[in-house]
């Protein structure tokens, strides 16, 4: 057991070293890298004012801005990188990832043979692939065996790249829920090895404990399960599967430790009661109906819609081995879904961007942008979406916005997104924290 466990920990340090060394050779794209750096903007998109400003001068020290004008003297030592040709922007946010896995083409292989070492050896790639896609920050709501623990702690050492990262650990679910991932056989017993990590909770002593235990080993933000779900087998969509004690138990439990919590929630029903539970934010809020818009309007909760992910997993869901009862639920929530999205914007509730990135590939985030637009945000709103207002919902002030005292957070990109969205699916330049990562 011992010469296994040596070898699972060498197999992990030898890819996190690897993925460190393509982080190094990617940062050095932008040249040696320097303490300060100058960045030469030819058009500076401000998210906070929701305005464009003409050649901006950023100067950074270390990891932070500390001078943005027109006017500012350029040191000597300076690094000065040139992108007088293209649109600045901040980092992009995803608030609702999945960072630590992706369907591998066997549904049942992913959920009962693979175990968080699993995840933990392909967690490195899929972090460097949202980073050089231009998210410098992540909230990841959900993950197994505190993989995203671990994946967000090595990259504030530094040890390897890969977005800031804000962390849920294990999903807060009932028995038999969308949380709740066994499907075995109740008189199936393990005899043998470790003992599976879970956040099956119930009652409202037992949802305060796994509160506790989550925040004990690392969660920066409480996630649970207040509806059924689509990727899963149990048999609805969108059913509570929490009482209403339940949901104000664990809102309130976070709250006394100091972290908001989101919830996952389709059904009109468990949208109305997470809300008065005293949740940040709604994740999916597929059927919305006019009463739970204005609640979430009245108590400033955002909306965190999914709604490009439909696409992908109608077109490749199938090929990639789950069943054809998770595929028909997606058809029923995935159509409705955008159109909630569309009367959640013209009635004014907040948005915060968020993709659910696992379902589809690491890396694909941006593709979002075009859907968000298509229903109803205008181009400003959408990267408002990424940036400031997803930064203020994770409550963090030093992302989502170029200023000073912010961190160094900055990408760039060829074309106006402002007039073709897309354009932010062809990242060309990426900082975070004053490194570079990617400079074409």
């Amino acid at each position: 057991m011992r010469i296994l466990f040596a070898g699972v920990c060498f197999f992990l340090f030898y890819n996190f070293s690897s993925a460190q060394t393509t982080g190094a050779a990617v940062a050095g794209a932008g040249g040696p890298s320097r303490p300060v750096k100058v960045l030469i903007a030819g058009r500076l998109i401000d998210p906070q004012g929701g305005k464009v400003l003409e050649h901006v001068t950023i100067l950074i020290d270390h990891d932070t801005v500390s001078k943005i004008g027109k006017d500012i003297s350029v040191p000597d030592s300076a690094q000065v990188i040139d992108l007088s040709a293209y649109t600045v922007l901040p980092g992009l946010i995803d608030c609702h990832t999945h960072i630590t896995g992706q369907p591998s083409g066997d549904y049942y292989a992913d959920i009962f043979r693979k175990t968080p070492v699993d995840d933990a050896v392909m967690a490195p790639t899929y972090a460097l692939r949202t980073l050089t896609a231009g998210f410098t920050s992540c909230r990841d709501v959900g993950a197994r065996g505190l993989v995203d623990v671990a994946l967000r702690n090595a990259i504030n050492r530094g040890d390897i790249p890969g977005p800031r990262l804000f962390v849920a650990t294990l999903f807060i679910g009932s028995t038999g829920s969308h949380g709740d991932l066994n499907g075995f056989s109740p008189y199936l017993a393990w005899t043998e090895g470790p003992k599976e990590m879970t956040g099956v909770a119930n009652g409202v002593e037992g949802v305060r404990q796994q509160v506790r235990f989550n925040v004990k080993y690392g969660a920066d933000v409480i996630k649970f399960g207040a509806s059924a779900g689509v990727l899963t087998e149990e048999e609805s969509v969108g059913a509570p599967q929490y009482t209403q004690e339940e949901m104000n138990a664990i809102v309130d439990e976070a709250h006394l430790w100091g972290r908001k919590a989101c919830a996952h929630a389709h059904g009109t029903v468990a949208i109305k009661m997470a809300v008065n539970a005293g949740v940040a934010s709604i994740e999916h809020g597929s059927m919305l109906d006019d009463e739970a818009i204005r609640l979430m309007k009245e108590k400033g909760v955002y909306l965190v819609a999914d709604i490009y992910n439909d696409d992908y997993i109608l077109s490749e869901y199938a090929r990639l081995g789950f069943p054809q009862k998770i595929i028909d639920k997606e058809k029923s929530v995935g159509r409705v879904q955008r159109e909630s999205f569309r009367k959640a914007v013209l009635a004014g509730v907040k948005i915060a961007f968020g993709t659910d990135a696992g379902v589809y590939p690491h890396g694909w985030n941006a593709r979002q942008f075009f859907y968000m637009v298509k229903f109803g945000l205008t181009p400003m709103q959408a990267i408002q979406a990424a940036t400031s207002n997803a930064a203020d919902l994770i409550g963090n002030t030093r992302i989502g916005s170029i200023r000073v005292g912010g961190f160094a957070d900055i990408i760039a990109v060829k074309e106006d997104p402002l007039k073709d969205i897309k354009a932010l699916e062809k990242v060309d330049f990426v900082m975070k924290g004053g490194e570079v990562y990617k400079q074409r």
